[in-house]
């Protein structure tokens, strides 16, 4: 509840303080498109853990250390294998954009089965596979954790998630995606924050910075930049001259928001959010039952048997706000915050408010719920 007062406060005090927004770089507000990471995955074993590793209750480690030992010509096929020294992890990694084969990538790695750490683990030789299902990296290495774990024979103590594990440069990009940024004769610009008048703000800077008419926007997102003659071929530096681009938005873009997480009790409201006239009250009712059975025994030697007798007590009350705030129209963010703060309400009660306010249709934002 402070936290959440708190952070009302920072806002109420933003709030009452003209909108000043400096200049951004066109790099700052936008990214490239075709220019992105992609994601790889792939399955393999983490061996040589301390008595640590997947229980025989988990068959898929000992048939994936059968299949790896006998394509090294150690195992039979039809030899079963149980070993608490290897766990089978989800391997995952992220491909840069315009990495080269040699590149080394960092790699994460998580537990599928029942292993209970991977410390001191080494990554067998994993290869990670992306979308289309092709092998673009292979994965190895010893894994480093973010705790420790230590048990005895009555105790155990651990820190931290030995579940997880990261190698920094554990992965060794072994093919790059086919994408030629030089080759395109267009580019794409899309904006992290769609928004009309940003999109249009970044055309009109673009084609300003180069001096001619190239930039035009498709919508609130997207701005296509047809690559100019004297950029033919080097479409990479056209993209760097256009980064480096300044616009200056005259207002923060996106329209007035207002997010509500019920799950962790967060609200977080724009500075541009408006109320129209409303009047606000709210009071809580507690209902508590408790349950107290009572065991009831007849007397000695009596033919009659002991039986529990429920009792239940029910008590009821209503908190004593009985507040009421009228917020004019027009009312900002501040108003707002003072008027929830001086109902010494609870940050559960100010979701409650909010959402009421939005159905009353007296909140000129979009309420959206947080993830």
């Amino acid at each position: 509840m402070n936290g959440a007062r708190l952070v009302f406060a920072l806002l109420a005090a933003l709030a009452v303080m003209p909108p000043a927004f400096g200049q951004s770089r066109i790099k700052d507000i936008a990214t490239i498109g075709g220019v992105r990471e992609n994601g790889l995955v792939g399955t393999g074993i983490v061996a040589g853990l301390a008595g640590t590793g997947d229980s025989p209750a988990f068959p898929a480690t000992g048939q994936s250390l059968r299949g790896m030992l006998q394509r090294q010509g150690v195992a039979s096929p039809d030899q079963t294998i149980r070993s608490r020294a290897a766990a089978i992890v989800s391997v995952s990694a992220a491909l840069p954009p315009f990495a080269l084969p040699g590149t080394r990538i960092d790699v994460a790695i998580g537990v599928l089965g029942d292993a209970m750490s991977l410390q001191g683990g080494i990554l067998q030789p994993t290869p990670l596979l992306g979308p289309d299902g092709e092998v673009y990296a292979v994965a190895q290495g010893a894994v480093s954790i973010g705790g420790f774990s230590a048990a005895g024979s009555a105790q155990s103590v651990t820190q931290g998630v030995v579940a997880t594990a990261h190698i920094t440069g554990g992965a060794v990009v072994e093919r790059a995606p086919k994408f030629d940024l030089n080759r395109q004769a267009t580019v794409t610009i899309s904006l992290l924050n769609p928004d009309f008048s940003l999109a249009r703000q970044v055309a009109r800077a673009i084609n300003a910075g180069l001096h001619a008419e190239v930039a035009h926007m498709l919508d609130n997102a997207n701005i296509e930049v047809t690559v100019p003659p004297s950029y033919g071929g080097r479409a990479a530096e056209l993209v760097a001259d256009i980064e480096s681009l300044p616009v200056q938005p005259s207002q923060s873009p996106g329209a007035a928001r207002v997010v509500i997480d019920d799950r962790t009790g967060t609200i977080v409201l724009g500075d541009q959010v408006r109320l129209s006239t409303v009047a606000i009250s709210h009071g809580g009712l507690t209902v508590r039952v408790t349950d107290a059975p009572q065991v009831s025994q007849p007397p000695p030697f009596s033919p009659g048997r002991t039986v529990v007798v429920p009792r239940t007590n029910v008590e009821v009350s209503e908190g004593g706000n009985d507040h009421v705030v009228v917020l004019p129209a027009g009312s900002t963010i501040g108003d707002l915050v003072n008027s929830l703060n001086a109902l010494h309400l609870g940050v559960r009660d100010q979701i409650e408010i909010l959402q009421a306010v939005k159905q009353a249709g007296a909140i000129q934002a979009d309420v959206v719920a947080g993830h």
